[in-house]
């Protein structure tokens, strides 16, 4: 019999029974509660007449619709300001911790995870988000659920769930100068498709994995549900434990002690059979952005927009063309000649103390341009505190960017910050749909620091480019 992957064996931990049509049902140990999953949720709860079955094992914060400026104390009107009320009143009617807007510990849900240490390796977590794939950069199955599944979990603390496939994808080589983990990632849903991973739990591993911070392998599975997966994982190592130990909800003596004891166990067994490997060699990859309306949908910037008439696919032609049109761009335009209006650095995909750093490196002792709107959002209130007390926030400000309070911001259109009908933008979330930043905005998506590069040039630019 082959060994374990590190899917295989969370699973098995968490397996409560089997059914008889392939499904079992799995413990849930955490759940991430957030204002925009939950309201339909609680709401069947007190239909019932039902009470929680673990409150401490819920943690609830508003994200999504926050404002990022002029905060104060105030809540925002209209629709998001009901959705976060909701969400106060429904943490505190089931008796479940909230982290309010103005709290030390605010932020994005999937950024104030592993901040708190109730992220941990080895957990089955939860939340009613697809990018909840982020927490498997612990060595944890983490996914997004349904807002019924919502409510399964906070009333029985499972869920009924089909396995995945494993899919592994293996990181060769060592990056170069101005590659960063968000390269690495669309290179990936380039190569593979927005569907590439469907019906898999993608483990990431491979040499340059080591060489990946905790706050990049986090970006790199935040995004496998970009590439089409739920579950994107990162094996625990000594990484993972260093950042993990002394967190506020982090096991401690004796409990921490065995803990790690089993973490350093989670790895796949050296014979573990994948169904599907995927090789990429990182030493290769150019800085990369996206030109369409997927994130499948992208180049290196050193590139031109592609020509649909050479594809030979009907169905893809028609994707492409209809991208196209959306963003307004033109067949054989160089990539590096398309200007941009507004830049957003932030969200839970790279919204970190890292991103914020490198993105800073950048603009140091530059402007952005004149032309240019910048906005720079922490995804923590504790990023925002540790980025301060390193002059980041100084540098953004000189530079020409505004500095915001967390959220979730511009990574998606429901809450003021949004891009106006035609409005070109360098970002560094997840996802470049129509509309996802605004109705008629045109998202590019990149890392910090190149979006850091295209606010100062005014277009989207190869950051190994940048004048010194």
């Amino acid at each position: 019999m082959s060994g374990q992957t590190l899917y295989d064996k969370i699973w098995d931990s968490h397996r409560v029974r089997d059914y008889d049509d392939g499904t079992s049902l799995l413990y849930i140990d955490r759940h991430l509660v957030q204002e925009v999953s939950s309201p339909q949720a609680f709401d069947g709860l007190a239909e019932r007449g039902v009470t929680l079955r673990r409150p401490d094992a819920h943690v609830a914060v508003a994200d999504h619709a926050v404002p990022t400026r002029l905060r104060a104390n105030h809540l925002p009107r209209g629709l998001a300001g009901d959705q976060i009320s909701r969400l106060v009143r429904n943490a505190r009617a089931f008796g479940i911790p909230y982290i309010p807007m103005n709290d030390r510990r605010h932020g994005i849900v999937h950024v104030i995870g592993p901040e708190l240490g109730f992220t941990l390796p080895g957990v089955t977590l939860v939340c009613g988000d697809s990018h909840t794939c982020t927490h498997g950069a612990f060595g944890a199955l983490a996914f997004g659920i349904g807002a019924s599944e919502c409510e399964t979990v906070f009333a029985t603390q499972t869920l009924r769930q089909r396995k995945q496939k494993r899919m592994r994808v293996t990181l060769a080589g060592q990056l170069g100068t101005g590659v960063y983990v968000k390269d690495i990632i669309l290179a990936l849903i380039a190569k593979i498709g927005t569907g590439g991973g469907f019906g898999h739990a993608i483990e990431f591993a491979g040499e340059a994995i080591a060489d990946l911070s905790m706050e990049a392998r986090m970006t790199l599975c935040n995004m496998s549900i970009e590439a089409g997966s739920r579950v994107g994982m990162v094996a625990p190592d000594e990484k993972t434990i260093a950042y993990v130990k002394g967190r506020p909800l982090a096991p401690e003596g004796d409990m921490w002690t065995r803990a790690v004891e089993t973490w350093r166990n989670l790895g796949s067994d050296p014979d573990a059979v994948f169904d599907r490997e995927v090789e990429l060699d990182v030493s290769q990859i150019a800085p990369h952005v996206s030109w369409g309306t997927t994130p499948e949908e992208t180049l290196p910037v050193t590139a031109a927009v592609p020509d649909p008439r050479l594809e030979p696919e009907p169905d893809r032609r028609a994707r492409m063309e209809r991208s196209l049109a959306y963003m307004g761009l033109a067949p054989g335009t160089a990539l590096s000649d398309v200007s941009i209006d507004r830049v957003f650095i932030g969200s839970c995909t790279n919204g970190r103390i890292e991103d914020l750093r490198n993105a800073a490196a950048i603009v140091r002792g530059r402007r952005i341009a004149d032309h240019v709107v910048g906005i720079v959002v922490p995804g923590s209130a504790a990023v925002r505190s540790e980025a301060e007390a390193e002059g980041l926030d100084a540098v953004f400000r000189a530079a020409g960017f505004e500095w915001r309070d967390s959220g979730c911001s511009m990574c998606v259109a429901m809450n003021d910050d949004r891009l106006r009908p035609g409005e070109r933008c360098a970002s560094t979330s997840n996802r470049n749909f129509e509309g996802r930043q605004g109705q008629g905005g045109r998202t590019h998506l990149m890392s910090p620091a190149m979006a850091a590069a295209a606010a100062v040039a005014g277009r989207l630019t190869d950051v190994r480019n940048l004048d010194a």
